[in-house]
């Protein structure tokens, strides 16, 4: 029996862990990756036999109603992340290091991505990052810290790039990505996130790198792909279209309490109820 068949089994399910990902990885079985805030809703993905989820900064538009992903607090990151693992412990969880948790100096990024291990239970953290970041990469590695490195379009970079823009799409900037990403493994990363570049960069990332890498708008050769859980199960009216929906899930959720509305309307909701002791 294959990995993904032997692990779509609910709660009891066998461990999903780094390790996990790796053999599949070597053994070109892809792996699904989701991103997920909270633990009732990572308890139903880890019974879908969902191998990784993501508590991105993207908490900071489709959970906390903030225009832009930097926008995201830690601290609130923090506790989400733990929330996802406590609803999922059977699933790899991934920390998403917001904007300026890890930028100011390499002290504070230690401790805070040791804080997203420990406080957040996280089995890996990831941090947008070029060839710069290299020793950060290695710092961490050293202690301990699993992290995956995020190259090519990178969101908390908008500000530089005024707005999200795909990456690769020259020979130059396709060498910048690639030796982004080879540097970074050499540092140390234990996993490589490639993000909205043309499938032919992608390609040559995987065929080169020695880690799993998980896409997202990156192609289908990458060993993972993820993806915002809004934007597949159709929660959002406007979506970057990076992966087709697999539900329409709005409609159903707006329908279900349009029928809540009446029926507290009619005084016939049913449910418990009480009566007077005698």
């Amino acid at each position: 029996m294959s990995t993904v068949g032997s692990i779509i089994e609910g709660a009891s399910r066998k461990p999903v862990t780094l390790a996990t990902l790796g053999g599949m990885a070597s053994r070109g079985e892809p792996f699904a990756c989701l991103t997920c805030y909270d633990a009732s809703t990572a308890r139903l993905l880890e019974q879908a036999g969902v191998h990784l989820l993501l508590v991105g900064d993207t908490a900071a538009e489709v959970i906390l109603g903030l225009p832009r992903t930097i926008d995201m607090p830690f601290e609130v990151l923090l506790a989400l992340t733990a929330a996802v693992k406590r609803g999922a412990p059977h699933t790899v969880v991934m920390g998403d290091m917001p904007f300026m948790s890890y930028q100011a100096s390499a002290d504070k990024a230690l401790e805070n991505a040791g804080r997203f291990l420990v406080e957040g239970k996280a089995d890996i953290i990831k941090l947008e990052a070029d060839a710069s970041f290299g020793p950060l990469v290695k710092r961490m590695a050293s202690a301990g810290i699993p992290v995956c490195a995020h190259v090519g379009s990178k969101p908390q970079h908008v500000a530089l790039t005024s707005g999200y823009k795909a990456q690769g799409r020259t020979r130059e900037d396709a060498d910048r990505v690639l030796h982004d990403a080879r540097a970074l493994e050499e540092a140390g990363a234990a996993m490589l996130l490639v993000e909205a570049v043309p499938s032919e960069v992608a390609d040559e990332l995987v065929a080169k790198a020695r880690v799993p890498v998980i896409g997202i708008g990156a192609g289908t050769a990458c060993h993972g792909q993820v993806v915002v859980l809004h934007d597949v199960m159709g929660l959002l009216e406007k979506t970057p279209g990076l992966a087709d929906p697999v539900a329409n899930l709005g409609p159903v959720i707006r329908e279900a309490a349009m029928q809540w509305v009446r029926r507290v309307a009619e005084r016939d909701f049913g449910g418990k109820t009480f009566r007077m002791r005698e």
